[in-house]
């Protein structure tokens, strides 16, 4: 092997010690509420299938009319020749999903933030003047990568805390041509939801820019719509980031606000200037998704019945489940090799739920993260909680 590559030879064996290598399984089957994984039937407590229509007919038959009609990709860019008037429509669906004036297409909700963040604040190259984000120390990977592209000054506030918001931005502010307040809506890793009602009470007192990113909230949150809504805030947030990817199933991310914020971040936005456009069979998915999600509110309820049901009972068990408020449900360990051994055990017993480790999660903050579906039944819930009731008396974690 070369010399140069050394390095990479020395972390991965490193990485294989410590029980930080990430082995990574096989679906053999959609996601749904039963799957098959590298060859076993295993009942699905891993995926962001909140409700359950990854595998939905009506989403398929609308990708594959969607490729009849358009065929399998749009060949260009957004700005060039890749805007189909399937774009079109489906963004006029998501703003009036979501209550509000506009939205965008991109790739995906990694890309929505990347797109969104640097054209917003920054570095102005001849003034030298620069720009604050007030970020929560626990924002999700790619709201702290589109920082750092954006060239801003990163202040981080602490988790969750208005108080703290506000005394960064009474501090930093005055130092800077204009701040951006950012936050996950709901926390990925813990399940807990931003207090944002009252974190845009301080943005809105000093004048800052608000963004939420709601990739955990749509579908799941405000009846569907999403921690704007849920929170009663639609049309004063500026900027709301989600993905098409969780609750909907399908793929994309989606930037919604203010239609003046629209117009200027697809002017701007280099996942919009420089990558080929969403594909048809994604978008019209889309579409018949975010119908879907309209027409049957009662899979939002049953999603979250499925979430109170089995938090009580992993809670009953004496298990702690951290600070969760959603469907989101963490078996918290502490040691990634014990919560590496309850994964493999889980799996054993036939439930995918996979452990998750620094550096997803702090150190020492090991977790099985469980994700409750509305493609889940009654039976499959209580045949989850006698596995993980089973698992966690052998490990002696009860």
């Amino acid at each position: 092997m070369e010399e140069k590559l050394q390095f990479m030879i020395d972390e991965l064996e490193a990485a294989k010690a410590e029980k930080r290598y990430i082995n990574i399984r096989t679906m053999h089957s959609p996601a749904d509420g039963w799957m098959v994984v590298d060859g076993k039937r295993v009942l699905n407590m891993c995926t962001n299938n909140y409700l359950g229509l990854a595998n939905h007919p009506e989403l398929k038959q609308a990708a594959k009319d969607a490729i009849d009609a358009w065929g399998v990709g749009p060949g260009a860019v957004r700005t060039i020749a890749g805007t189909q008037q399937l774009h079109i429509d489906c963004e006029r669906r998501m703003a009036e999903f979501k209550h509000v004036e506009a939205s965008m297409l991109v790739q995906s909700g990694f890309c929505a933030n990347q797109a969104v963040l640097p054209p917003l604040v920054g570095r102005d190259r001849a003034t030298g003047a620069q720009d604050a984000i007030f970020s929560d120390r626990l924002n999700h990977a790619s709201i702290i990568d589109g920082a750092r592209l954006s060239g801003a000054k990163i202040i981080v506030y602490e988790h969750c805390d208005p108080a703290d918001l506000e005394a960064k931005i009474q501090e930093h502010l005055p130092n800077f041509r204009r701040g951006l307040m950012v936050t996950d809506g709901v926390f990925s890793m813990d399940g807990d939801v931003a207090p944002l009602d009252k974190l845009y009470e301080v943005a809105a007192r000093h004048g800052v820019l608000t963004m939420v990113d709601d990739a955990h909230g749509e579908g799941v949150l405000g009846q569907g719509r999403g921690i704007v809504s849920h929170f009663g805030l639609e049309g004063k947030f500026d900027v709301e980031i989600g993905t098409l990817s969780k609750a909907f199933g399908v793929m994309g991310g989606v930037i919604a606000g203010k239609q003046v914020v629209i117009d200027y971040i697809r002017q701007k936005a280099r996942p919009n200037l420089f990558s080929s456009a969403l594909t048809p069979a994604d978008t019209a998915a889309c579409m018949a998704s975010i119908t879907y999600v309209e027409q049957h509110p009662e899979l939002v309820q049953k999603l979250w019945d499925n979430a109170e049901y089995f938090k009580k009972g992993i809670r009953d068990l004496g298990i702690d489940t951290g600070h969760t408020e959603t469907p989101i449900v963490p078996v918290m360990l502490g040691d990634v090799k014990l919560a590496k051994a309850f994964s493999a055990k889980l799996f054993e017993y036939g439930i995918f739920a996979m452990a998750l480790g620094f550096p997803t999660v702090p150190e020492g903050a090991a977790r099985i993260r469980t994700m409750n579906t509305a493609a889940h039944t009654r039976e499959d819930l209580d045949f989850a909680l006698e596995v993980f009731a089973k698992v966690a008396r052998e490990l002696g974690v009860i």
